[in-house]
């Protein structure tokens, strides 16, 4: 519960609180006006964006908040960052074969991120990777390098089969990857009907497991892949046909967001036993896929905290190449091309949500009284009492008395021996002694287990222009951590403990965990709000899989979308702007006729008419008023 010092406050210290340097990747940071700016270059450029520039640019073109924000300059550089630093590793190393970068679409199947990855991967031949049919057509429309590697993983029926054959006809590099042991005969049997030579991987269970959210992604009992036997009944098959030379790649995968370097060099090891005994039953092989789990430093501890990471990509990309090369060097097996699906950490860091705070909730609104009446039942007096002696010494025992009062002023009232009136001014006593203690907890080394979650308790709760379900799922569904703050008055001292709320109906709504180098925090510390100026919080790395599994609750839909690039004098470009859902969007998605909803309306508004509840005047106010709300966006509107 140890608190900021906010005496002398600075941007330098915004800075640090925040964490930015340690999570931004080199692409965030604190500027000396206070207020978040983004380098998309990553210090290949000296130009930055202001959040609040581009706040104060999109109200301008007319754009409400919550608004995500994409930035190509970001994927072009963490692209770049993964490939180049595999290049350097392989070259350090002397490995004798290449590395191809793939991008499994299901981290975040947009439309945009996938033309935008296609378009800037190709200096690298970076792929894709595709676990559905629809994923797959997409990918083949979008992979136009034929050095390229496409790959098809997940569960597969005839169509999907087909497709991937027809890719590889039309010279796409397509890797069928066999999850389970009963494509194997499909896939060779749609491939004779075309009288195509199919391009096979299997991908292997390891008995290696890796920790986080994803650990049972690996192991004996992971649901997809290959055991031992099944491997060798797959190997025998192929021979039996005189198609051995068909497999050609052995794929795994961990789970995402691995944050123990420990985990991925046990993964590797292992894996590289299975390619290396491939190879010797006879399978030319030649393709070594790691998976993904190339994790994200989401906390910026760089740490083994499922929302942290131990390790650099540097480091990763050096372990790597080495474990494979010594497995294949001890066998004398040539060394194959190594393929990685790291999608996290291509995409967390092209996107930013950006919201805006509606109200504050504060628990001590009234204050202490400054005097009871002689009146007063007795345990006002008591409780009254327990603050006045308050200190430092008797946190504890103070803490018990006031929660004692508490609960015997809520059990007679329940009785109707007390009024509602002095409940009210009991619980308003009681928490002026809990806000007190907490200030004194503050500065305490020692913090009594009856005393955590007290911080929470007392903390504001800031109701913030979003729906957590719709565009941070992963915070309320698996607690993700995302980095949060606010992006303006950082000049200014943070003096307030809040949690954030959605605007959706639902107790889940809300964030009440937060990033800490240390620890997760249970408040984030912002600003007070001020009359007539909004107040803006940025949410960062959020660009793997939040969009395509945020949920329509509340029928709150897509928020708008927003592209930025910079151009090399500066000059920042809104290349693309995607509105958002309007009401009758969303409401069209669950099987409603809008058109048979506005004529409802308007007979039954002609209804009261005739009824002489309403003027025809107030009809058309009623109806017109009704046709906006459905062009309207779903989130609140100034």
């Amino acid at each position: 519960m140890k608190s900021i010092s906010l005496e002398r406050w600075t941007c330098q210290n915004a800075a640090e609180h925040y964490g930015v340097r340690e999570w931004g990747g080199g692409y965030f940071d604190v500027s000396k006006e206070g207020e978040v700016v983004v380098k998309p270059k990553n210090g290949s450029s000296p130009h930055t964006v202001s959040l609040m520039k581009v706040v104060s640019d999109l109200k301008a073109r007319g754009l409400n908040m919550p608004v995500l924000l994409r930035f190509g300059d970001i994927l072009d550089s963490r692209i770049g960052l993964i490939n180049e630093s595999f290049a350097k590793a392989i070259k350090s190393l002397e490995y004798k074969s290449v590395f191809r970068g793939i991008y499994p679409i299901k981290v975040n199947q947009q439309q945009q991120v996938v033309e935008e990855i296609t378009r800037f991967g190709t200096r690298y031949h970076h792929g894709l990777e595709a676990g559905s049919k629809a994923e797959l057509m997409a990918a083949m429309a979008y992979m136009q390098d034929p050095d390229a590697f496409l790959v098809c993983n997940g569960y597969k029926d005839e169509e999907f089969i087909d497709l991937a054959l027809h890719a590889n006809q039309m010279g796409i590099q397509t890797m069928i990857v066999l999850e389970m042991p009963s494509e194997l005969g499909l896939v060779l049997d749609r491939a004779a009907r075309m009288g195509v030579r199919p391009r096979i991987g299997v991908r292997v269970k390891l008995s290696s497991k890796a920790g986080g959210h994803w650990a049972e992604s690996g192991g004996d009992r992971s649901v997809f892949g290959l055991n031992t036997a099944q491997i060798i009944d797959v190997v025998d098959t192929l021979r039996g046909r005189d198609m051995l030379d068909c497999l050609q790649m052995l794929h795994y995968h961990l789970g995402s967001q691995i944050p123990n370097i420990r985990n991925i060099r046990a993964g590797i090891a292992e894996a590289a036993r299975f390619y290396v005994d491939l190879v010797k039953e006879g399978a030319p092989m030649g393709i070594f896929d790691i998976g993904g789990g190339l994790a994200v430093d989401y906390d910026g501890s760089h740490t083994n905290f499922p929302s942290s990471s131990n390790y650099s990509i540097d480091e990763y990309c050096v372990d790597v190449v080495e474990q494979i090369m010594k497995a294949v060097d001890a066998a004398d097996v040539a060394h194959p091309t190594i393929l990685s699906e790291s999608g996290r950490a291509t995409v967390a860091y092209y996107s930013v949500l950006l919201f805006n705070v509606l109200d504050v909730s504060r628990l001590e609104s009234h204050g202490l009284p400054e005097v009871l009446p002689e009146d007063a039942h007795e345990l006002l007096h008591t409780m009254m009492e327990i603050n006045a002696s308050l200190s430092a010494k008797n946190l504890q025992e103070c803490f018990h008395d006031a929660v004692y009062a508490r609960d015997e002023i809520r059990d007679r009232f329940l009785h109707g021996t007390m009024t509602l009136r002095e409940r009210a001014t009991g619980e308003q006593i009681f928490w002026h002694v809990l806000s007190r203690l907490a200030k004194e907890m503050e500065e305490s080394k020692y913090v009594p287990d009856e005393f955590e979650g007290l911080e929470t308790a007392l903390a504001n709760v800031y109701y913030c222009n979003f729906s957590v379900f719709q565009s941070l799922p992963d915070a309320w569904a698996i607690q993700q951590l995302f980095p949060i703050m606010p992006i303006h008055r950082l000049a200014e001292p943070p003096a307030v403990k809040a949690t954030l709320s959605d605007i959706t109906c639902d107790c889940d709504g809300k964030i009440d965990k937060f990033i800490d180098l240390h620890d997760v925090k249970n408040v984030l510390q912002l600003h007070p709000l001020k009359e007539d100026e909004e107040y803006y919080i940025g949410v960062f790395l959020v660009g793997a899989y939040q969009e395509t599994l945020g949920d329509l609750h509340n029928l709150l839909g897509d928020t708008n979308v927003v592209s930025i690039r910079v151009h090399d004098d500066g000059e920042v470009e809104y290349d693309r702007e995607i509105v958002g859902d309007t009401v009758a969007d969303v409401l069209s998605v669950v099987e409603y006729d809008t058109k048979e909803m506005l004529d409802r309306v308007r007979r039954l508004a002609e209804q009261g008419v005739r009824n002489g509840k309403l003027t025809v005047q107030q009809r058309r106010e009623i109806v017109e008023s009704y046709e906006v709300g459905l062009r309207g966006y779903t989130y609140f509107e100034p």
